[in-house]
């Protein structure tokens, strides 16, 4: 009897969880957009009988049950929360694994023969020196997709482990090149931008990364002589210690722009101003995307300032074109030219903040300063290069600011009709490696431009924010994070 009554109990406690599940699930909002994996989620499909027919119809819709359930972000923080309790897998060294071993390699690009030639000295490389050594070595562990977790407490830091090959990217040095034979009146300047792994990976989990410095320099040696070479390997290695990159963010922070911008400035032979000559702001409580990337509740413990400078006494006034894309990542619309503000303002604890720059990458920004030197300059750039322009005011009178996803014009007349003198090809190592990237650049040039309709009303830069983040999030993982796990590359 003591036995039945105990049955029934378990039965009875399991069928409210049953029903529990059942209600929320089919009763309660379902999530449309997910903070914590920055992305949409699945919509509903349309309903047509070919696709009940072929399945596909009854295949999208479990796929949009299953991808927007309600309370996604919250039971996915409780799952970690949970696996962070257990210490899923660690290893005798505290290190844990949620991703496989790395897998063999794809193809490398294709790389055309041709004698490198001596790269440019500078004045802080050590030309014997190898991948930093660094003190991060407690609680090192590896999280899923290739991100390496390091420190603990408020000082764990996400590092994105980088495969490519020390002979690689050369089609990023050949585009510039490409981009100098067609304006050999315009100075061209290139930039490889490292990622955090290579100044703060501990040495024990080396062996899931490669070094980039031997990519930035095979990159440098294959760049035609009248192409000029922004090496910041050893410009931010002198600075590592300082905040550099965001620790919860796979992106670099904006005083590691300030010091690349600085060298920049300085082989451009253009006036810069020191940080004296700005204001500090802070959004306090910063969590970036390597929480949603790593899926480690130790991330999003560890909120951090995210901390912007803005230029005090220079007049500029800036002006958008903002694309509008669709799922598929193609421009659709754009707006008129609207003025706008360059720096945009958040709140604490919001994770959009790295878009404080321009509220985005789907946009081509304009910027006129109130130094009258003549100066243009084009920066062709991916999410990384937003930190430069905002430390260059000073020293251009127009900065135009292009995306290498979105820009539909036509470059050789863009360059002619704005009278460009300065282009900067500034991407992080990642997306410089991507043939995609290089392919997309090579297009701009006598693009062929269908304008799409003009959408009059001005962007909010609030909308602009879940938009961007979603595609910088969703294009990495389609070009590059898979090469952060050894993959591609």
């Amino acid at each position: 009897m003591k036995h039945q009554k105990s049955s029934i109990i378990y039965l009875t406690i399991v069928a409210i969880i049953f029903v529990a599940f059942i209600v929320v699930f089919d009763t309660f909002p379902r999530t449309k957009i997910s903070q914590l994996e920055k992305r949409e989620l699945a919509t509903f499909p349309e309903f047509s009988w070919k696709s009940l027919a072929d399945g596909s119809f009854t295949s999208q819709v479990s796929s949009w049950f299953s991808d927007s359930e309600p309370f996604r972000d919250e039971l996915m923080t409780l799952s970690m929360q949970i696996k962070d309790l257990i210490g899923i897998a660690p290893t005798e060294d505290n290190i844990k694994f949620h991703a496989p071993e790395p897998t063999a390699k794809s193809q490398e690009p294709r790389v055309e023969k041709q004698e490198p030639r001596v790269e440019k000295p500078d004045d802080s490389a050590d030309d014997n020196s190898e991948e930093d050594e660094n003190t991060m070595e407690e609680n090192a562990k590896i999280a899923h997709a290739g991100i390496i977790v390091v420190g603990k407490d408020q000082n764990v830091r996400a590092l994105m482990a980088y495969g490519g090959e020390a002979n690689g990217c050369t089609g990023y040095a050949e585009v510039a090149n490409y981009y100098k034979e067609t304006f050999p009146q315009t100075n061209v300047y290139c930039m490889v931008i490292p990622t955090s792994i290579a100044y703060y990976c501990p040495e024990k989990v080396k062996k899931h990364t490669k070094p980039q410095l031997p990519t930035i320099r095979n990159v440098i040696a294959h760049l035609a002589p009248n192409v000029k070479p922004v090496n910041i390997y050893f410009t931010l290695k002198n600075h590592k210690d300082e905040d550099i990159y965001l620790r919860t963010d796979h992106h670099w922070s904006p005083l590691g722009g300030y010091y690349a911008a600085q060298t920049f400035a300085k082989i451009a032979g253009v006036p810069f101003k020191d940080l004296k000559h700005y204001e500090q702001h802070v959004v306090h409580g910063y969590v970036g995307s390597m929480y949603g990337y790593s899926k480690d509740i130790a991330v999003k413990n560890a909120p951090e300032d995210f901390v912007y400078y803005t230029p005090k006494d220079v007049e500029y006034n800036t002006t958008y074109i903002v694309y509008t894309i669709n799922k598929s990542y193609q421009v659709t619309s754009e707006s008129r030219p609207v003025q706008g503000p360059f720096f945009y303002k958040y709140k604490d604890g919001n994770g959009g903040a790295y878009c404080t720059m321009m509220g985005g990458d789907s946009k081509i920004t304009q910027v006129r300063t109130s130094t009258k030197n003549g100066r243009r300059l084009i920066i062709l750039k991916d999410s990384f290069g937003n930190m430069l322009p905002g430390y260059l005011f000073y020293s251009f009178e127009e900065i135009h600011v292009i995306d290498g996803r979105y820009f539909t014009k036509d470059m050789v007349a863009y360059v002619n009709e704005n009278k460009i003198t300065d282009i900067l090809f500034a991407n992080n190592i990642f997306s410089a490696y991507s043939n995609s990237t290089c392919n997309k650049y090579r297009r701009f040039i006598n693009q062929q431009w269908n304008k799409p309709a003009e959408k009059s009303e001005e962007p909010k830069a609030e909308q602009n924010v879940e938009k961007t983040e979603k595609t910088e999030i969703d294009e990495k993982q389609e070009e590059t994070v898979v090469a952060a796990t050894n993959d591609s590359i």
